[in-house]
């Protein structure tokens, strides 16, 4: 197990190699007349009149392409209008993994999931929660063993990810969202770049490359990128891993902004481009939809972001993050409630405040108004179903992995 654990870990940090990062840088009616609107503005676009139906075919083909049976049949169906949660992860999958069979394997499958994070969308009060997990969080995978909560991608794809995901966060999963990294430069491009706060400096000369000043910038999409990559140039402040989740709510935050706030032919083209980097079961119908009912949402009040708490611990030569149980159940019953992840009265924060990025005031927890109403069928109290039989010891005296996984 030690072995298998240890080739894990080098193929993870793989992704981390110098010349790997180099490479790389480079009201109904109203709802209904939007998304003709849209839907003419496509079509009009690119000069096909009565073909305007087979183009966005072709766009939600793109969409779907990866969605497969089994993915589906691990979402939840949830009753319109009602809260519901989407698990977003960012894949790498660069010309460089493809050609290394040797490190990745021939088959997408075998790539994991650099960025995951679940999101609360409650459409009736106009609110969401970005949840990040750790990539490390050590996780019993059946007969996998002790794993890194990233490498369900690799055994078992976005369905295997999606039911580990939702066991570990004891929340249903209606809706799946995959962003290839290597052109996630593309989204950001077409809705004109993002604005960030950066409470301080970003240097990492050695690997991303970025070098961005503290303060109010706009990025353009390769600079959002590289930020929603970097973590060595955190390194001084501890786990790089946290900030740069955190500055990838921020970036996905501005995204949002922006396209909630764009006109018709703007969110056509947004949509247009989604499809070349965006896997998702979400049809453009769907997302036109849900783009409306969201049209109010303000990101410095109504967008709520957290991270899973954990600690790392050192196993057999593997660095693991092992989930903080009782703090996570806590946490996760609080977003199902349509609450801020911190409490904000016990003194509560987000670890990486005035370093990495935020949203809103605090990182998302405002005294806002909150929804009572929780997700059909969730589970909260019962967070991580892989990790209750030992949610008193969460913590190790010996530098083993807690038995919170």
């Amino acid at each position: 197990m030690s072995e298998d654990l240890e080739q894990s870990s080098r193929k993870a940090d793989k992704y981390n190699d110098v010349s790997h990062y180099r490479h790389r840088r480079m009201a109904t009616q109203r709802k209904r007349g939007v998304r003709i609107a849209i839907i003419c503005v496509l079509a009009i676009v690119l000069g096909i009149g009565a073909a305007a139906g087979i183009y966005v075919a072709n766009i939600n083909a793109k969409l779907s392409e990866n969605i497969t049976t089994e993915l589906r049949e691990q979402l939840v169906e949830t009753t319109a209008g009602e809260p519901f949660y989407l698990l977003l992860l960012g894949v790498d999958k660069d010309e460089g993994r493809m050609e290394d069979t040797e490190h990745y394997g021939a088959d997408e499958s075998n790539y994991r999931s650099d960025s995951i994070m679940l999101c609360r969308v409650d459409p009736k009060n106009v609110k969401v929660t970005m949840v990040s997990i750790h990539r490390d969080t050590a996780i019993n995978m059946d007969e996998h063993g002790v794993q890194k909560i990233n490498a369900a991608y690799s055994f078992g794809g976005p369905a295997y990810t999606t039911q580990i995901v939702s066991d570990f966060a004891g929340v249903p999963i209606s809706h799946y969202a995959e962003v290839d990294l290597d052109r996630f430069i593309s989204i950001v491009d077409q809705v004109g770049g993002v604005t960030v706060d950066l409470p301080v400096p970003v240097y990492d000369p050695e690997y991303t490359g970025l070098d961005l000043p503290e303060g109010v910038q706009t990025l353009d999409g390769t600079d959002a990128a590289l930020l929603c990559r970097c973590r060595h140039g955190y390194d001084k402040y501890g786990d790089g891993d946290r900030y740069r989740a955190a500055n990838q709510r921020m970036v996905f935050s501005e995204i949002i902004k922006k396209v909630l706030a764009s006109d018709p032919a703007t969110m056509a083209a947004t949509v247009a481009t989604m499809a070349e980097s965006v896997t998702t079961d979400l049809a453009i119908p769907d997302i036109l939809d849900l783009a409306n009912q969201m049209r109010t949402l303000d990101v410095e009040s109504d967008i709520y972001t957290g991270m899973e708490p954990t600690d790392g611990v050192l196993t057999n030569g593997t660095w693991y993050e092992a989930c903080l149980v009782d703090q996570w159940k806590k946490m996760m019953m609080r977003v199902d409630q349509g609450l801020p992840p911190y409490d904000e009265e016990s003194g509560e924060q987000d670890s990486t405040s005035g370093v990495a990025g935020a949203v809103g005031a605090e990182g998302g927890a405002s005294s806002g108004s909150s929804s009572s109403n929780s997700s059909e069928g969730t589970g909260s109290a019962s967070a991580s179903s892989n990790n209750d039989e030992s949610s008193e010891n969460t913590e190790s005296d010996e530098g083993e992995p807690a038995e919170s996984y």
